[in-house]
């Protein structure tokens, strides 16, 4: 098999059946990739299939997601997230991992890497920090709660996204953005496509669940090294926050991607040459 070939994995884990994608060749060094909050595995399918070439690749739909199972309403939230990841990692019997993460799943990495020091050996924190820029959030809310539920065929799906996510897309063609839509919807009984994605999501708590660890102390307390990736047009992770970031953890090391916005696919050149030269260097990889 090829080591870009796609496995699909199901593993039960904190109750729940996971999905993951899994790439390249047994033996490899582990990287694990982690999704941001509407997404699914598959929006690692390009960057991951590079990185298989070097390491064993493993892309998970978080709990909710995808086609991993759903959960509790009241579960969607980062101490769950991070038992579910840690649950994941000893059925699958990995020792240690990298992690990747895009937005949530940068956070999700973020509070896990310092509850399992041991298990971590590298951080990669995708547009994402301690600090969420508001204006980001708003949107982001905007966007999680105000999504049509139905669309009636892809290329309505595709022209939602171009729309309200226009900065993440702007140096992706049409036929890729039609590709990244369709792995976040499937076909209803009645023929329309809906969300693959626990529709409790959408609903935030009206008192929303304190975090597992104060962000910039979980942030401060990994002890891998870590890549911060930043989108020059972010609204999410600002370039003071970024600078920070850079400046309070001694082995942090920051890029920037232009002319991207809330979050880099990790596919661009500014993006995937560093990614992947972090990954080598602190695996070992010559």
């Amino acid at each position: 098999m090829a080591d870009g070939a796609m496995r699909d994995i199901y593993v039960m884990a904190n109750g729940l059946r996971h999905h993951l994608i899994a790439r390249g060749k047994q033996g490899a060094p582990i990287v694990m990739m982690v999704h941001g909050l509407t997404q699914q595995a598959h929006v690692f399918d390009a960057v991951a299939t590079k990185l298989a070439r070097h390491f064993h690749v493993y892309c998970l739909d978080v709990r909710g997601r995808g086609e991993s199972d759903w959960g509790p309403p009241d579960e969607y939230r980062f101490d769950v997230y991070v038992r579910d990841l840690e649950a994941l990692r000893e059925a699958l019997g990995i020792d240690r991992f990298a992690l990747v993460g895009t937005s949530m799943g940068g956070l999700i990495s973020m509070y896990y890497a310092p509850q399992h020091p041991e298990r971590v050996w590298a951080a990669v924190l995708n547009d994402i920090g301690p600090e969420v820029a508001q204006a980001g959030l708003q949107r982001i809310m905007t966007m999680l709660t105000s999504a049509p539920e139905a669309f009636t065929d892809l290329k309505a799906v595709a022209r939602y996204y171009r729309e309200s996510n226009a900065p993440a897309l702007a140096r992706r063609t049409d036929d890729e953005v039609l590709e990244y839509a369709r792995w976040h919807v499937r076909r209803d009984d009645t023929g329309l496509y809906v969300w693959k994605m626990d529709p409790a999501i959408r609903r935030p708590p009206s008192q929303p669940v304190p975090p597992p660890m104060d962000p910039w102390e979980a942030f401060r307390a990994i002890q891998a090294p870590v890549l911060v990736i930043r989108g020059a047009e972010s609204d999410v992770l600002d370039r003071a926050t970024a600078e920070r970031m850079a400046a309070e953890h001694p082995r942090c090391t920051l890029v920037e991607v232009p002319g991207v916005g809330h979050a880099p696919a990790l596919t661009e050149p500014e993006a995937y040459e560093p990614l992947e030269r972090f990954l080598r260097e602190n695996a070992g990889i010559g």
